[in-house]
């Protein structure tokens, strides 16, 4: 090899240590790493920064707008409701999520299947008290999983697929081939996670969730006529084991019941009363059906959706002190509603508008996000600060949004495409359809998960245009001494380690001529090693930067580099032995 293909190797190999054994920020490392490889003259600056033009990059990128349309239109709850239900164990909520994975993802590309339901497991692990350090892993490689079971559930499927149907008198590839070996593979890989995962998978959780929030609000909402929720039990509804808040009481016809039992009913017009922190506040707003008690918030001009929960601190010097809220005409005032108070951290008793205030007194406000601005060097409030992400969804554009994620979908699985084209037409109609606004998109693009793939192609980049990829093959290859068993194994392990250091795709198009030549040279059947390749350039679980699925999930996960190595070389070895045992016996040499 050359001096430039070392210099790649060591810096590949110091990047990866660094990673696995200290706590910089995957971001830094691998950005680090290209500027080493750029200023040794290793990479161009073209060939440094290609990852930035690569469409699965851009992909990714705009997948989270798309994702963005479904979590500001509620479908995201809606999903995770009605597909994953209630549990409160771990393995049976990683049993509904990877089964519903594995059968969405062998038919569909699984790319936007993990995004699409990224934002789903988010919130549903926090409504149901589990973490989701538990959840995102599984979620992952269940979409990896089921895309080998079809030619279309990833791309590297469609490329090894487009290679073969290249060669002149090989056989084109089935639709359901690979599930000869894909489908067990499946099966395994999903028993490996329900059963290994409670040991070697670490739970997390965020650290503002280890804390009580010191402010407790009282909220009431009342059951719209036309809610969903209208007839099905407090258990039904979701609204009994809510993290951080709790149904205080319902007042229906003047009639008050305290201690609401579970199998109690909602009726139209039911006022309800919870009692929690602001954080689970924001969750209430987000269910569909239920709809802040004072009428004073459907007389604001601005509509809800482009709306915001504000906490402001009532001053000393505040007309507002020793008036109560409807005395204090606080909407007509301010161009604000006033939907809870808090004082002293604890919960006021009482309607809202009969509330007297005090210095002090902390109050959580629906209203337009200038109000932030416009109030925050008020001699009114002391402090005024809006709450992230508290803009109630826009449940009436939820049909819309699902039909465009669908329209998607179809498209790139089924009508030839391209996964980026069909997420750029899809994220436009999102905006359109104002299912989210641009400041919301832009919110929720994740720029660190887009650094680090960026980066982590150009290292890729490195192995390749230096020739140590390639190099590094053909001495894998050249261990197996003539035997075609022994050939197969060491096309896969070749081909699963270029994929865990470069990229699946680029790992597939290098082994597959290499392959090719030693299957010729073996005089045996090419076949067994198509599949091989397939699934090796697939099946990749040891790292975060091998697929992009799995650096997705690496930051809503909260993991460290190491948990993939720890959680995914078993599994690796795994799929390697069961594909090299299959394949030979479906597709004999």
């Amino acid at each position: 090899m050359t001096l430039n293909a070392w210099i790649a190797v060591a810096v590949v190999v110091s990047t990866v240590g660094l990673l696995v054994f200290t706590r910089v920020a995957a971001d830094l490392l691998l950005v680090g790493a290209m500027t080493v490889l750029l200023a040794l003259g290793v990479l161009s600056p073209s060939e440094a920064l290609a990852g930035l033009a690569n469409p699965g990059l851009a992909t990714v990128g705009v997948l989270y707008v798309l994702a963005s349309g479904l979590v500001e239109t509620g479908v995201v709850h809606s999903l995770g409701h009605r597909f994953l239900g209630r549990t409160a164990s771990v393995t049976r909520a990683q049993g509904r999520l990877m089964g519903v994975v594995v059968v969405t993802s062998a038919f569909l590309n699984n790319t936007p299947v993990v995004a699409m339901f990224v934002p789903v497991v988010q919130d549903w692990a926090r409504r149901q008290g589990l973490s989701v350090s538990k959840l995102m892993i599984p979620l992952s490689y269940s979409a990896v999983l089921g895309g080998t079971c079809t030619i279309i559930g990833t791309s590297t499927n469609l490329i090894v697929t487009g290679l073969v149907a290249s060669r002149g008198g090989v056989a084109p590839v089935g639709f359901f081939e690979i599930a000869w070996v894909g489908l067990p593979s499946a099966l395994l890989g999903v028993v490996y996670v329900l059963v290994v995962s409670r040991w070697l998978l670490p739970e997390r959780r965020p650290a503002i969730r280890d804390h009580q929030d010191p402010r407790e609000y009282a909220l009431e909402m009342v059951v719209a006529g036309d809610s969903p929720l209208t007839g099905r039990t407090i258990e039904q509804a979701g609204l009994r084991r809510l993290p951080g808040l709790f149904l205080a009481e319902i007042e229906r016809a003047d009639t008050v019941y305290p201690a609401v039992p579970p199998t109690e009913r909602l009726q139209g017009g039911d006022r309800l009363v919870f009692v929690g922190s602001v954080a689970s506040v924001v969750d209430l707003y987000k269910i569909k059906g239920l709809v802040p008690a004072p009428d004073q918030v459907f007389k604001l001009a601005v509509p809800r959706p482009e709306r915001t929960l504000i906490e402001a601190v009532v001053s000393p010097s505040s007309p507002l002190v020793g008036r109560t809220i409807r005395d204090s005409r606080f909407r007509t005032l301010y161009d604000a509603v006033v939907v809870a108070v808090a004082r002293g951290g604890r919960r006021i008793p009482g309607r809202i508008g009969d509330i007297g205030l005090r210095p002090a007194d902390t109050l959580l406000i629906e209203a337009r996000p200038s109000f932030v601005e416009q109030h925050r060097l008020s001699r009114d409030f002391l402090l005024v600060s809006a709450i992230q992400d508290s803009s109630p969804p826009r449940h009436e554009r939820g049909v819309v949004a699902a039909l465009i994620l669908l329209a998607v979908v179809g498209a790139a699985s089924f009508a030839g495409v391209s996964m980026l084209v069909a997420a750029l037409v899809g994220s436009g109609l999102m905006l359109a359809a104002r299912c989210t606004t641009g400041a919301q998109a832009r919110r929720s693009v994740d720029w660190q998960v887009l650094t680090v793939i960026a980066a982590s192609l150009a290292l890729g980049q490195a192995l390749e245009v230096t020739g140590a990829a390639g190099e590094l093959a053909r001495l894998w290859l050249g261990l197996a001494g003539g035997n075609p068993w022994l050939t197969l194994a060491a096309v896969y392990g070749v081909t699963m380690l270029l994929t865990e250091l470069i990229t699946n795709n680029g790992a597939a198009v290098l082994v597959f001529p290499l392959a090719e030549a030693a299957a010729a040279s073996l005089d045996v059947s090419f076949r067994p090693f198509v599949m091989a390749i397939m699934m090796a350039a697939s099946a990749s679980f040891a790292t975060p930067i091998g697929y992009q699925t799995n650096m997705m999930v690496y930051g809503p996960g909260g993991y460290r580099f190491s948990d993939y190595l720890r959680f995914g070389i078993p599994l690796n070895l795994l799929m390697g032995a069961t594909t090299v045992l299959i394949a030979p016996l479906v597709w004999p040499f």
